[in-house]
Formats: structure tokens, sequence, C-alpha cells
């Protein structure tokens, strides 16, 4: 989780600018609302123990995390944010999912430095601190021009955020040929791949290839039969 550790290390930062008052008092207190139990209790797990990777980074013995459990509800959210809240915490860093951020407008007296990679919430208290498709996307046009590459398809999950995903490409104005929608589900993504890169016409033409040039008097036909049916094999 190295944004995690980007987003503490700025906030030692602005903290360390800040300097006197930070001498005047006894911690800085940075609130964390993660999923610490429930179903997505690994990725909170995650995050806490990437958290104490930044905070021994930086070494700064005034700075003191309290972290909360989200039980990724919004209403749990709202509940430990208000916790964290009644401790004089102002800086939230969280909450991971972005269903979770609906009742956080109500502490506007908080800043919550969200992790969700949605970029669809307009609350003034809030900011989206995850990687969102539109980022992402400027990251690979970028390599895209730098590279000269100019024939490009995408491969979007079928999964409830793939319309961002969608609109993010519209907005990048990468040329694309084609864009894939693929199912998530392995026992069918095998089928989707071999459809989308046209693999039972290239292990024909790989057949046709051997047989051709088993009859041909081509001089060195051994060594290449040789290595199409090594590739038919990997196939």
């Amino acid at each position: 989780m190295k944004k995690i550790i980007k987003i503490i290390l700025l906030l030692a930062l602005t903290f360390s600018v800040l300097e006197k008052e930070v001498q005047a008092s006894k911690k800085i207190k940075i609130g964390l609302l993660v999923p610490l139990t429930g179903k997505n209790s690994e990725i909170g797990q995650s995050i806490i123990r990437s958290t104490r990777l930044a905070i021994n980074k930086i070494n700064n013995l005034s700075i003191e995390i309290i972290p909360k459990d989200t039980k990724s509800n919004p209403q749990d959210t709202l509940r430990a944010a208000k916790e964290l809240a009644k401790l004089d915490i102002k800086i939230i860093i969280g909450p991971v999912f972005n269903e979770n951020l609906i009742y956080l407008d109500e502490l506007t007296e908080v800043t919550f430095l969200s992790l969700t990679n949605k970029n669809n919430n307009f609350s003034k208290n809030i900011i989206n601190a995850g990687i969102n498709a539109t980022s992402q996307l400027k990251t690979v046009k970028k390599f895209l021009e730098l590279n000269e590459i100019k024939k490009t398809i995408f491969l979007t999950p079928n999964v409830k955020y793939k319309d961002e995903i969608k609109k993010a490409i519209s907005n990048s104005k990468i040329k694309i040929i084609k864009n894939y929608v693929y199912d998530t589900d392995p026992t069918k993504l095998t089928q989707q791949i071999e459809k989308i890169t046209r693999y039972d016409v290239r292990k024909q033409n790989l057949k046709d290839e051997i047989v051709r040039l088993e009859e041909s008097n081509q001089s060195n036909k051994e060594k290449l039969i040789e290595r199409l049916k090594k590739l038919r094999v990997m196939m």
C-alpha cells in the first residue's frame, strides 16, 4: 500500500511546517477508517501494516494513528468516524470503499482522505486519494505515446465500475481498436481470451504452415517444422 505511506508522509510534512503547534500538543492524532472485521478484513489488516510501516519510516513519535473498524458498512463507518471526532481528530484516512462515504458529509469539521478509486464524490470534506480510472488511463496514454504504439485494445472487467472505465477511456482520447469486456469468472475467462486472440484461427494457421513446410523443398524446413511444433505444443 504505497498510497498509504505517501499520504502519511505528506501529513507528517504538513504537520512539521506547523512545528510550534506540534510542540504545544502531546500528540498529532490521525484517524484511520478501515474494515477490520467481515469479508474485507484482509484489506483492512494490510492497510494497518502499511500504516505502521509508514510511521516507522518517518520516525515521528508525536504522530499517533488511531484505527477504527468500518465493517464495510456505511452506518458503522459513520459511527466509527463520530468516535474519532470525539477524540478531537480532524483528519481521517479512509474509508476504503466508496459506498461507505454516504453519511460522512455530516461531520463537516473532519476531513476524510478516502482510499476509494471512485471520482464521483462531491462532498467538500471528502478527498478521494485512491487511484481512479482517469489517472490510470493518463499513465497508459503517456506510455503509448513514448513507445509510439499505434494499435491498442483494452480488456475491461465486467464489474460494477466498468462504465467508469469506459468513460475514462473515452475521455483519454486514446485511439483503440476495440474495448473487450471480459467475465471475471475463471471458467469463462479462458474461452473469452481465446476468442479475443483468435486462438482457433492462429492454431489452424500454424498447422497449415507445418503441412506446407513438410511438402516443400525448403532447405532448412526441418528446423522450422521443429520450432513450429514446439509452438503448437505451447498453444
